[in-house]
């Protein structure tokens, strides 16, 4: 395995300034119509950063972090009341799965035994189906330990639940570290084979809640290709390069350099909606006791020009869903139409159907394991 781009990662991150340790405040939330308590969740440290999660969806609903000249400013799309994100979210800030992003038909085949799916998307099953992992509150146990502090969400999903076979248990843990670096661990197991994919849908603007469109960010992406879609954004199968295209962004690019060129994929998803496929994606770092564990390589990193606020997004996962929220809408959602962008790291859409693609198959006795980092900086 080539352990540059992790060595090259922790340098970069022992290179950053140290805050103080982290610590987690827990409280009430408000309540789901059905009576069902949400809690919420505070994470802080000396650096500057806060961040705030809750039990609904396991969601990301703030990150407050300061810009060049110590303005703190919230930099993820979200709401201050539980009720705002029960009617206006479009998977703010939330855990998505089992399958985040689509599958064809909401159909595969596994083992020889044919699956359906619910389909939400159109004809297609999308981010879980209708009740998926956001739409559920999930246990949490906050903790605070080496200086680090965060929480672990766990849920347990049954056997059937939205056509899905096996009961699943699965765990998500953020931790907040000194060093303004905010870690998703992804765990789960399964009794019976099938397919998972999770990832965070939160939705970023550097520049602030209220910072406008999201065009003049400047975005670079770890990936030499992506998957192309067809009119329902499926992939196709095919992994295309993308050099001499709109999706290069292999160099600093504004993320409104090229999103309304007269390309098919871009009137296809609108815009940016597209997986794309990472370099040294799906490695595993051996640990000091001899075990594996998902080995994280850089995957983007994005400047905010006028903030000079960063983000340096890095994964075990093999692919990045870059979406520049093109179907965010102010009078529905309370934020305007490319206001807020997400990286979604993950396996690739509609894996199930596409045997050339990694697989997303958990088997019994297997563990499923992800971890992604975010970490949150400025340019001087």
């Amino acid at each position: 395995m080539n352990t540059r781009p992790i060595i090259a990662l922790l340098l970069w991150l022992a290179a950053l300034p140290a805050g103080g340790a982290a610590t987690v405040n827990r409280e009430a939330f408000g309540r789901l119509p059905d009576g069902t308590p949400v809690e919420r969740f505070a994470l802080a440290n000396g650096g500057g950063v806060e961040v705030r999660l809750m039990t609904y969806g396991a969601a990301l609903i703030s990150v407050r972090v300061p810009d060049r000249s110590g303005r703190v400013e919230d930099v993820v799309l979200g709401f201050d009341t539980l009720d705002a994100f029960l009617t206006k979210s479009r998977y703010f800030g939330t855990i998505v799965g089992r399958y985040g992003n689509r599958i064809a038909k909401g159909h595969f085949v596994l083992d020889g035994r044919s699956v359906q799916l619910a389909v939400n998307n159109g004809a297609n099953h999308l981010h879980g189906g209708e009740r998926g992992f956001d739409k559920v509150v999930w246990k949490a146990e906050p903790f605070e330990r080496d200086g680090n502090a965060g929480v672990v969400f766990t849920y347990t999903s049954t056997d059937g639940e939205e056509g899905y076979p096996g009961t699943l248990k699965a765990s998500v843990t953020y931790t907040l570290s000194p060093l303004n670096a905010l870690t998703l661990d992804y765990r789960a197991t399964s009794d019976k084979a099938t397919p998972i994919n999770l990832t965070n849908h939160g939705y970023f603007n550097l520049a602030g809640r209220s910072g406008g469109d999201i065009l003049r960010h400047q975005l670079t992406l770890n990936a030499d290709r992506y998957t192309p879609v067809d009119a329902t954004l499926i992939p196709t199968g095919e992994l295309a390069g993308v050099e001499g295209t709109p999706f290069d962004f292999r160099q600093p690019t504004a993320i409104g350099a090229r999103i309304d060129a007269d390309h098919e994929q871009l009137r296809r998803g609108g815009g940016y909606d597209h997986n794309f496929v990472l370099r040294g994606g799906g490695t595993r770092a051996a640990a000091s006791d001899g075990s594996t564990g998902p080995g994280v390589h850089p995957a983007a990193h994005v400047v905010e020009p006028s903030s000079g606020r960063t983000l340096d997004v890095a994964t075990s996962e093999p692919g990045v869903q870059f979406y520049a929220g093109n179907n965010l809408d102010l009078a529905r959602n309370g934020f305007g139409r490319r206001a807020g962008f997400c990286l979604e790291t993950q396996h690739f859409p509609d894996s199930p159907n596409h045997p050339q693609f990694p697989s997303t198959i958990l088997r019994p006795g297997q563990t499923y394991e992800s971890t992604t980092v975010f970490t949150f900086g400025v340019t001087r």
